[in-house]
């Protein structure tokens, strides 16, 4: 059970508004904030969860500003707080009257929130806090002798809080109660421990003999928590003090030994509840184990601390299913190992690859790619014509250290060869005697032409597939480098004219083929109803020359193929398994009288991402990507926000038609050029409203702008380390629908100077919604915007 209590992105606000609520945003974590006056601020990301013992975890990313706490005393709907502060990266101080704090990245800070104090960040920065009732933390280390605020120092308990810190900041999005609840008894033990061996003591508190003594007998308890008849004469006795003295202790504490021991059992029950080598322990067995002899009062105790039954708190817990199939890389479930199976023969061609190393996690930094010294038809020259090849292309991954294979200027137009990733369906069409199409294919007991299909490991150490796992399918060409273009500018990509690739076998000579994959990934693979239940179908397509409708060749239900390494797919686990049509049985007169109308498009097109070496093709984003918008066509442009110098494009996944959804996996997948002209827009020299702080990809028409939403508008900073995993478990339709009205309520107030009661009613009444796709992992619906409804706005 994940509980978002709020997330707030300034990207998808208007830039007149960005400041109120990122204003808003902290207040609901009792801080506020000051923002440089000079420039826009352009990035602020805040997500809050709260556990259900009160604790709240928040994750904040955003530019230079000072966050301030003014002081909050407790009241009776919100006891005074106290929030632990891990700063993931961006260095700055913490100050409170003359006390000042410098913090660096990757340390640990202790602010009290019922006190003032001020953090000036002076960069970039990400910080995870957790905001905790004060006594939880301040209470077991006596009152009025902590000397607040504090950046844990070299103690091990402080080296021990930076890796757990860590851990939670990079699986944010996927954290639940129960991984909460028990992070806060972790952190808190850790920051407690911290926090006693390294603050000095006020006069009027306790003692350092004093404070020895309250650690010892803390570790005397822990050790015997599991003895249900520990009492306070047994501990008293086994330390050589008084009752009376210790009595005294917990008193400065405002509890009583009773009480504290109660709640560390608690505690470890829960810890327990959670713990996966457990759940198959009965609740009562656990219980006894720390300490509770009566599962009645136990139950209470525990729904009175954590606000739910232990078995509602179990309950809660998500359990990893065996065997589920996945498209991206499996995210390990916890107190489970994977069995690594190796592919014969694969590990021995990783140094063929563009990107020789597998990234799991974004590594930083990465050198800019430099214009590659050579360029097809020369430097500068106004057109281009960059033909596919094994040296032209890359596949089934995006990647900012890709070296470019060609290098443009603004205003340049470029010819380029795209091919399906789906033709070897049908070698005979699609393939055979197509120099370029069998240098990318190639596929023999030897060795493949291109080794890499995906962003898994080299080896294929994960499933046994092949080099990159088919983590990512689909051929992509390029990248192109744009001259001049930098991060934040936004790149303007016409597209001129589009044509099929015609079939270079004479037997079909003026014909061109494609493929559509109902396919284990598509929506519609658990909910068939005709015999067998689990099955993927291929259907072959054929078009002439003039490319206005395709119909059916024939079909065939997939088999298990053997690939040329020995590798057994019993799915279309793989993108370009070479399929032996000996083994399939053709079904011809399929769709018999049906044809389908040509939606010519690239569903592929994008720049590189900022935030990882090396990513999945399948889901798109910010960049764009696997976006599969069939309105994407000739005559139409799309814009990109650049990420990386030189923009780094890339385009593939021609289609000849698809319908909105792409249900069953893919589109009528068909090899086609296009011919396109690259404008670069720099950064507030920007003539177009609509290009400055564009955050996602625009869509426009002559008649429409289009604007598109994914399940997470940037699934890798969101999502954290596990992001290419978690992609594919968390989408939904409504959480695209929510950032593609945003996306629509920021473009109609900042482009055409609304506000925002006139775009919600302009959105209601005149705007159209659709589901772009539920295929691609990061699923998306688009905004449609008809021009003709504003030609009398202020920003027409």
């Amino acid at each position: 059970m994940v509980a978002t209590t709020y997330r707030v992105s300034v990207d998808a606000i208007p830039r007149q508004n960005r400041r109120e609520v990122w204003r808003e945003a902290l207040a609901g974590l009792q801080l506020d904030c000051e923002l440089p006056e000079a420039g826009q601020f352009q990035f602020g990301e805040l997500t809050a969860k709260r556990s259900t013992s009160g604790g709240q975890l928040a994750l904040l990313r955003s530019t230079e500003q000072q966050i301030v706490c003014s002081g909050h005393a407790a009241s009776p709907g919100m006891p005074a707080r106290v929030a632990i502060i891990f700063h993931g990266y961006g260095r700055g101080s913490i100050t409170s009257g003359q006390r000042s704090c410098e913090f660096a990245d990757n340390d640990v800070s202790v602010c009290d929130l019922q006190s003032p104090w001020r953090m000036t960040l002076r960069e970039d920065f990400e910080i995870l806090l957790l905001e905790l009732p004060r006594e939880r933390l301040l209470g077991r280390l006596g009152h009025n002798r902590l000397r607040l605020p504090a950046v844990l120092g070299a103690t091990i308990a402080a080296a021990s809080v930076r890796p757990v810190m860590r851990t939670l900041g990079g699986n944010f999005a996927i954290l639940d109660k129960a991984d909460l609840a028990t992070a806060e008894v972790a952190v808190t033990e850790l920051v407690a421990g911290a926090l006693l061996g390294e603050t000095r003591l006020d006069a009027e508190a306790m003692t350092q003999v004093q404070a020895g003594h309250l650690r010892r007998v803390d570790a005397a308890i822990e050790a015997q928590l599991g003895n249900a008849g520990l009492t306070i004469a047994d501990i008293a006795r086994q330390e050589g003090l008084s009752q009376r003295y210790l009595q005294r202790l917990f008193e400065r504490q405002n509890t009583t030994f009773s009480a504290y021991v109660r709640e560390r059992r608690l505690e470890r029950c829960c810890n327990d509840l959670i713990d996966p080598n457990y759940a198959d322990q009965r609740i009562a067995e656990i219980s006894y184990r720390w300490g509770f002899t009566d599962q009645a009062h136990f139950s209470r105790m525990f729904s009175a601390t954590y606000g739910t039954s232990p078995r509602d708190f179990r309950k809660a817990v998500p359990r990893d299913v065996e065997g589920e199939r996945t498209r991206g890389r499996p995210r390990l479930a916890r107190g489970t190992a994977t069995v690594l199976r190796l592919a014969p023969n694969l590990a021995s061609s990783l140094a063929s690859s563009p990107v020789a190393r597998e990234t799991v996690a974004p590594l930083e930094p990465v050198v800019p790619v430099e214009p590659p010294a050579a360029v097809p038809e020369g430097r500068g020259a106004s057109h281009h014509h960059l033909k596919v090849s094994r040296e032209t292309a890359h596949w089934g991954y995006l990647s900012r250290a890709i070296p470019p294979v060609m290098s443009v200027q603004s205003g340049a137009v470029v010819t380029i060869e795209t091919l399906t990733q789906h033709a070897f369906d049908d070698y005979e069409r699609m393939i055979k005697g197509d120099p370029g199409a069998e240098s990318v294919f190639r596929w023999t007991a030897e060795g493949k032409s291109v080794e890499r299909r995906g962003a898994g490991p080299m080896d294929g150490s994960i499933f046994g597939r092949g080099a990159g796992e088919g983590f990512g399918v689909h051929i992509c060409t390029g990248p192109i480098y744009v001259c001049g273009a930098e991060p934040g500018d936004v790149l303007e990509v016409q597209i001129l004219d589009i044509w099929p690739r015609p079939s270079a076998n004479p037997a079909y000579a003026g014909k061109s083929f494609g493929s559509n994959a109902a396919a284990w990934w598509g929506f519609q693979y658990n909910d068939l109803i005709d015999p067998p239940a689990k099955r993927e179908t291929i259907t072959i397509f054929e078009t002439d020359a003039e490319a206005e409708w395709a119909r059916a060749v024939y079909s065939y239900r997939w088999t298990p193929q053997t690939d040329p390494f020995g590798v057994r797919h019993e799915t279309m686990d793989y993108p370009g398994v070479p399929v032996d049509h000996a083994t399939v049985e053709k079904r011809s007169g399929v769709l018999a009288g049906v044809r389908i109308p040509a939606r010519l498009h690239f569903g592929f097109m994008a720049v590189a991402p900022r935030e990882s070496d090396i990513i999945d093709s399948i889901p798109p984003g910010y960049f764009g990507g696997n976006v599969d918008n069939w309105r994407a066509t000739k005559g139409t442009t799309l814009y990109l926000p650049v990420a990386v110098p030189g923009a780094l494009f890339s385009i593939g996944d021609p289609h000849f038609a698809q319908g909105d959804g792409e249900v069953n996996g893919t589109a009528l997948e068909l090899s086609l050029t296009g011919q396109f002209r690259f404008i670069l827009h720099k950064s507030g020299k920007a003539t177009k409203p609509h290009v400055e702080g564009l955050a996602h990809p625009l869509l426009e028409t002559p008649e429409e702008w289009i604007l598109h939403g994914f399940s997470y508008g940037n699934y890798l900073r969101e999502l954290g380390r596990n992001a290419q995993s978690e992609i594919y478990q968390r989408s939904s339709v409504d959480l695209a629908l929510r950032n593609a009205f945003r996306a629509t309520r920021k473009f109609l107030m900042e482009c055409y100077r609304l506000s925002e009661d006139e775009a919600l009613a302009l959105i209601s009444l005149g705007v159209d919604f659709g589901v772009t796709q539920v295929a691609d992992g990061n699923w998306g619906v688009h905004a449609i915007v008809r021009k003709s409804m504003l030609l009398g706005a202020s920003g027409a």
